[in-house]
């Protein structure tokens, strides 16, 4: 019998019921006891790293959730992580970079309803993400609702509904079925995964809105060692009289930061070369392009490469190397 490893960090799936809302309470050996099948499927260590909402996951327990793992893999031959929902699709991501190319399953798994509510799907979900970790599976992935999806590629779409996650811009890698897993890729893994245990966490996010200040981003460039930045469409930013932008984002570049573009649009991506008002930034300023990535992915896989390096060559041939399959359409001019 397969021996699977659980780590507990609380999230729905552990939740009850207290006067101010939901709040995790429960051990992952008591949500084992609710779901008695996987008993017949593998053997279980259950070990809690801590009890959270996953709004509170911090790039610190992205850490923390590695070194378990690291410091447990030879010992099983998959793992199962009882995660909140809200942030999931953030730690699958930087799982994904930070422990690479496994050849065992690191299955991420939770519920939009806690395991002692009547009409739950942490049940199944549990059930699922074990039969996932006992399988020829490999490398990071969520599970939940019966859909197998890259860790790179996911992202939380639903806020309530139990299908939450959707895969993002890549096929999902399987689907489960009354109990059944039917496999459509598996990820190409190494004999043994590469680990890496230390992240970058100077990386900021800016949403452009139609009139966004450019202060804002001169703010958050001063503070930060890089900036994502989610523009409109295919990708640019506001080049009418006054905005700044470029002038902002010259200066930065000049002092060495790490300055991202990608799109708030969820499907197929971005293209800055396709409209004048990203063209420039492309060309002229040589801003790194998200592409297909996940805005997720993105951030997790910046605060990877800053644990790593702060040469701008370095960064910019990391970003441009694709890990997990998070990156499969990139132009000519920025392949490594």
């Amino acid at each position: 019998m397969k021996k699977v490893l659980m780590l507990g960090t609380g999230g729905t799936i552990a939740s009850e019921v207290t006067p101010s809302g939901l709040a995790p309470a429960l051990t992952s050996a008591e949500l084992l006891r609710c779901v008695p099948e996987i008993s017949s499927l593998c053997s279980v260590t259950c070990e809690e790293l801590f009890s959270i909402d996953s709004t509170n996951v911090t790039p610190a327990h992205w850490l923390t959730i590695a070194r378990a793992i690291r410091a447990h893999y030879e010992e099983y031959d998959g793992f199962v992580i009882a995660h909140g929902t809200d942030t999931m699709a953030y730690t699958a991501a930087a799982l994904s970079y930070l422990i690479q190319y496994s050849p065992k399953p690191i299955i991420l798994t939770g519920a939009q309803k806690p395991i002692v509510f009547e009409n739950t799907d942490s049940k199944t979900n549990l059930a699922d993400a074990f039969r996932c970790a006992v399988s020829d599976l490999r490398g990071v992935m969520i599970v939940f609702n019966g859909r197998v999806i890259l860790g790179t590629r996911a992202r939380k779409t639903r806020t309530v509904s139990l299908q939450a996650f959707s895969s993002i811009n890549y096929p999902e890698l399987a689907v489960l079925q009354n109990g059944f897993l039917m496999e459509y890729i598996r990820p190409s893994a190494l004999p043994a995964p590469v680990f890496y245990d230390k992240l970058g966490e100077r990386v900021a996010l800016m949403k452009m809105i139609p009139g966004a200040d450019c202060g804002m981003l001169s703010y958050l460039l001063e503070h930060n060692d890089a900036v994502i930045i989610e523009s409109f469409g295919v990708g640019g930013l506001p080049s009418y009289q006054g905005s700044g932008f470029e002038r902002v984002l010259r200066e930065a570049m000049e002092a060495e930061k790490t300055i991202v573009m990608t799109t708030q649009v969820q499907n197929e991506g971005s293209n800055l070369s396709v409209y004048d008002v990203g063209f420039h930034l492309k060309n002229d300023l040589h801003l790194l392009e998200a592409y297909d990535m996940t805005t997720e992915a993105v951030v997790a896989k910046l605060m990877w490469i800053l644990g790593q390096t702060r040469d701008p060559a370095e960064i910019r041939r990391l970003f441009c190397t694709p890990v997990s399959y998070d990156l499969l359409y990139l132009k000519r001019e920025d392949k490594a």
